[in-house]
């Protein structure tokens, strides 16, 4: 299990907009409360850069009380970045070298030279996004290309680029049906598995296809686990919620 720190200032509990920080206050008691129950985080860098120097600050509050606290935990810079090479590797800098994450989304649809510069570092992971969970993926994704479709054009493609080992992949629980066939393709590559919970995702349809013989799944819920509660209880509400995902899991295993 990954959890999602997608933390809205206008969702979190009211009192804790009383703290000097109010966004660290409510990661630090989320993560106090699930760390032992998920093996990742995965802030999402859209709801820190909406607030600001602020939210920049609480965000490298929040990796560095990670890191301190529980460095085990696998952390996720949900960005998804995707530039030029040179401009790139000011991404792939800022994320790996200044905030220390060890993972990093990037869309690929600039081609190589926007991933491989993320891709020369090493011990860190580049989660490429391939098949995302949102309705307008069929926009483009699941087009025909000279006689296949886009997403797997990119699975194939990413596997001969420099350092493509290190890669990882987006794919939603929303597109389950699809993952058979994305195993087909990368059957020993890790996948960040959003969409479950708030947005409808199956866990069990993901299990039943995307599963490997290592597992293979990082499944990611955000919503569900961090807003289980408005109250002060909400970091206790989060773990319950965070554990009984976790028991379902572990009934799929």
């Amino acid at each position: 299990m990954c959890i999602g720190l997608d933390v809205d200032i206008d969702k979190i509990p009211k009192h804790l907009l009383k703290e000097e920080d109010p966004v660290f206050a409510f990661n630090k008691a989320i993560i106090d409360a699930t760390h032992h129950l998920t093996v990742a985080y995965k802030p999402n860098l859209a709801f820190y850069e909406a607030q600001g120097i602020k939210g920049f600050q609480a965000l490298r509050k929040t990796i560095d009380y990670l890191n301190e606290n529980y460095p085990e935990i696998f952390t996720i810079a949900d960005a998804k970045r995707g530039d030029i090479g040179n401009t790139s590797g000011m991404y792939a800098k800022a994320f790996f070298d200044d905030l220390k994450f060890d993972s990093v989304t990037v869309a690929p649809y600039m081609g190589k030279d926007s991933v491989e510069p993320f891709l020369k570092y090493e011990n860190k992971h580049t989660i490429l996004l391939a098949l995302t969970s949102n309705e307008g993926a069929f926009d483009f994704q699941t087009k025909n290309v000279e006689g296949e479709e886009l997403y797997k054009m990119v699975l194939k493609t990413s596997k001969n680029w420099v350092n493509g080992q290190n890669l990882m992949y987006v794919v939603g629980a929303t597109k389950a049906e699809y993952l058979q066939q994305i195993r087909e393709i990368i059957p020993e590559s890790f996948l960040l598995v959003p969409g479950v919970g708030a947005q409808g995702g199956s866990l069990k349809e993901v299990c039943e296809y995307g599963m490997n013989r290592k597992v293979g799944l990082l499944i990611n819920a955000s919503r569900a686990v961090i807003y289980a509660s408005e109250g002060e209880d909400f970091a206790e509400a989060a773990a319950t919620a965070a554990k009984k995902l976790q028991q379902e899991m572990a009934g799929y295993l």
